[in-house]
């Protein structure tokens, strides 16, 4: 904490880092979670009660955040009551209703839930998290315990790399137990490599042509659709793109048998 935020070392304990404490207790945070708050963000103590947390949290508060929910909001992101909020949520609020038509009880339902704060908290960089609620706007409509099990499985069990949900977010959409673990399990069964939106982005029929035929019929993307990525198989070479205007589809050849 030093050494990340040297300035609270002279910071008096009586008149500025107590208050402050007993402020988030007083909004329902566990003095645990303050203290893991705290050890790795401890520049929090540099937000001025008075003039900046109090400020924000009544800005929460009118935008229509229940206050037994801010505790939830500040522990996920703590980073929130520090902000210039007003001007934020208000730019915001008039994204959601004029691109997305929710209104102002679903705009702080979406801030309650911010499941985009828990990729930001998987070291996802925040402006790679904008990206992806831009391109899949219905992640902010993922509920967080969802997008944990399928964050988990993707980490643990798929191994892949954060980038591809960078590229793919769409990933957080779709049913866990009834399509990413099954399809993930035939793959790996017949121990094919590819993208997420190769194997996630059809349908079942079309899943189980894919992995039967000998080729692979790639469609191409619709504006709001990401189908399609390169096949990788142990012992084979990937194929490059080829572009053929007069054809709708192109085919990628697999030069190993199944």
């Amino acid at each position: 904490m030093v050494t990340q935020y040297p300035y609270f070392l002279g910071m008096r304990v009586g008149t500025m880092i107590k208050p402050l404490v007993d402020y988030l207790v007083l909004l329902g945070l566990p003095k645990k979670i303050i203290a893991r708050m705290l050890e790795k963000r401890a520049y929090i103590l540099g937000y001025d009660l008075e003039e900046t947390v109090k400020p924000n949290v009544d800005c929460l508060i009118s935008f229509g955040i229940r206050r037994e929910a801010l505790a939830s909001i500040i522990a996920q992101y703590p980073q929130i009551i520090g902000l210039p909020l007003k001007a934020k949520l208000s730019t915001q609020q008039y994204f959601f209703n004029l691109k997305l038509k929710i209104d102002p009880d679903g705009f702080a339902q979406v801030i309650e839930r911010m499941p985009q704060i828990f990729l930001v908290g998987r070291g996802i960089p925040v402006e790679d998290v904008g990206k992806m609620v831009v391109n899949c706007p219905q992640l902010v409509a993922v509920q967080v315990g969802l997008m944990k099990n399928s964050y988990y499985f993707f980490k643990s069990e798929m191994g892949r790399p954060v980038n591809e949900l960078v590229e793919f977010p769409e990933y957080f959409t779709y049913s866990l137990e009834s399509r990413i673990k099954p399809r993930y399990q035939k793959l790996k069964g017949k121990g094919i490599r590819c993208s997420l939106a190769w194997f996630l982005n059809c349908s079942d029929k079309r899943f189980e042509e894919r992995l039967q035929a000998d080729y692979l019929k790639i469609e191409s993307a619709g504006p709001s659709f990401c189908m399609g990525g390169k096949l990788e198989l142990p012992g084979s070479e990937v194929v490059s793109d080829v572009e053929d205007e007069s054809d709708d589809e192109i085919l990628y050849r697999r030069t190993v048998s199944l």
